[in-house]
């Protein structure tokens, strides 16, 4: 019995420090090449860098720090000892040489999953072809620090090169690391940070952020912050469903975490699920009235279904809060639209100017307001409307395409001609901008280049009847009735109607264009 209660602890994971010491005592004895791989975070791979040599001062250390993928490691160490007494070389950032092989989807690696490779990354195909030459060339004690996923790489997929190891050494993380480490990740100036990094760095991020929060010492109160980050990083990711998943989580250990109703809001508004996103933001606003984010995105799906007296109610109640002026100018345009929406053009016109008073660069509030001075028929201000929004931003198509619209409307043929070839410049593709153009060159009587026009339009979108339709219109006016016929029939069979309700029905590409008008001008 007193064998047993002697041996009762055996089985317990070592103490960090009886680890270090172990890795120490190792490095120590051994002299010329050798092979160690440490399993850390980054935090504590650069306080182990920093201490190493205080530890052993009989050594000769040195660190080689990679921040991009590499697929040739001989060469830079080569370079790297050249002339340089060196004992001990630490190596760190190997990982960025991995995440670009890595193949699942963001959800399965979220699921703990980080070792499916279509391919074996160069850098480890190396390592197993090179490893006679980093023996017999660099006697020298090689210390790899890596996180445990890089570390399952080098098992199943650099196993050559592993099996000449000496030694595994995994350092646990302390309280203090974790709580730093979780600081640096929640330390950030925005989720919109995250949409400008590769995948490979989402993937870094990610699963930092996992090891996180799996660590024995995160505190339960910090872990509805890391997984709201984790949801947000998914999101830019593309990564929806997961995202809500990581939300709901939160929410779950801390119910009145407004942000994290907030963000699900948005996941779920990505994935067109409005009245959940709806309900998602009014969580949000039961713990937080006056989060004025919130209630300018549910305006934004409001108006989205179609209710867009609800959508002006919660713009306005936005608006009472009073935001700061980066944000208060994005109301006003919100409430603009709404109210264009229904009909209220002289209150959207008065909202889009609310707007222009505090960012009079908001090429966005010139361009709805220049759409409503073209509803209510006052084509000369909506050009000139354009044309402001036009100057803030040149490549803004749909400023380009509408300002072609309203100088048709008022006759100008060639000068819409132009500000369609405007839009065809920076969006080539945009069928509706040659079919317009078509339209234009037309009312010009310039029939040959419009049934090119048309003919880029059917290249784009074969189904356009409309298109069909009207090539036939120009091939009749130019008296070639056999051609007039075919393309007559093409508009036929796609309809299913008479060819003359088919010449009333322009409406298909403006729905999609006023689709369009307002994804751009949402914000």
């Amino acid at each position: 019995m007193n064998q047993n209660l002697s041996d009762w602890d055996d089985d317990l994971p070592p103490e960090p420090e009886e680890v270090y010491q172990d890795l120490l005592r190792a490095l120590r004895r051994k002299s010329g090449f050798g092979l160690f791989f440490v399993q850390c975070t980054p935090v504590e791979a650069d306080k182990f860098i920093v201490k190493l040599p205080q530890e052993i001062p009989q050594k000769k250390i040195a660190v080689l720090r990679f921040v991009e993928a590499i697929d040739n490691l001989y060469q830079p160490v080569a370079e790297f000892v050249k002339d340089k007494q060196i004992d001990i070389l630490l190596i760190k950032g190997l990982e960025y040489s991995l995440y670009k092989y890595e193949k699942r989807s963001f959800g399965e690696i979220t699921e703990g999953q980080f070792s499916n490779l279509t391919s074996v990354p160069h850098i480890l195909n190396h390592l197993n072809q090179q490893r006679e030459r980093f023996r017999d060339d660099f006697t020298i004690s090689f210390i790899f620090l890596l996180r445990s996923f890089s570390i399952n790489y080098f098992i199943h997929r650099a196993p050559d090169f592993f099996d000449w190891r000496s030694g595994v050494f995994e350092l646990p993380t302390t309280p203090e690391v974790v709580d730093e480490e979780s600081s640096r990740l929640l330390d950030k100036k925005g989720y919109e940070e995250y949409f400008k990094l590769s995948r490979e760095k989402k993937i870094e991020k990610l699963l930092e952020i996992k090891d996180m929060l799996t660590e024995k010492f995160q505190t339960a109160s910090r872990k509805p912050s890391l997984l709201c980050e984790l949801g947000n990083l998914l999101i830019t990711a593309n990564e929806n469903e997961i995202a809500i998943a990581s939300y709901d989580e939160a929410v779950k250990i801390q119910p009145d975490y407004h942000q994290a109703w907030y963000n699900r809001g948005i996941a779920l508004g990505n994935l067109g699920r409005y009245e959940a996103a709806i309900a998602s933001y009014e969580e949000a606003l039961k713990i937080k009235s006056d989060f004025h984010e919130a209630w300018n995105n549910r305006g934004n799906l409001l108006r989205n279904l179609g209710s867009y007296k609800a959508a002006i109610a919660s713009y306005e109640e936005a608006l009472k809060i009073q935001p700061n002026l980066h944000y208060l100018h994005l109301l006003w345009n919100n409430r603009g639209i709404a109210l264009g929406n229904l009909g209220r053009y002289e209150e959207a016109i008065t909202s889009y100017e609310e707007a222009l008073k505090i960012q009079p660069n908001y090429h966005l509030a010139w361009y709805g307001k220049g759409y409503i001075l073209e509803k209510l028929g006052r084509y000369k201000s909506a050009i000139t409307s354009y044309e402001e929004a036009l100057k803030i931003q040149p490549d803004y198509y749909l400023a380009w395409y509408d300002r072609g619209i309203v100088l048709e409307n008022l006759g100008h043929y060639e000068a819409a001609i132009n500000s369609y070839d405007q839009v065809l410049e920076i969006k080539p593709d945009d069928y509706l901008a040659w079919y317009a153009k078509g339209y234009a060159l037309v009312n010009s009587e310039n029939y040959e280049q419009a049934i090119a026009s048309y003919d880029q339009v059917l290249k784009l979108k074969p189904d356009a009847r409309e298109a069909w339709y009207n090539k036939a219109s120009c091939y009749a006016l130019q008296g070639n009735i056999e051609q007039a016929l075919e393309n007559l029939q093409q508009a036929i069979n796609l309809s299913h109607e008479k060819y003359r309700e088919i010449a009333k029905s322009d409406s298909d590409f403006d729905s999609i264009r006023e689709d369009e008008r307002f994804q751009a001008l949402i914000q």
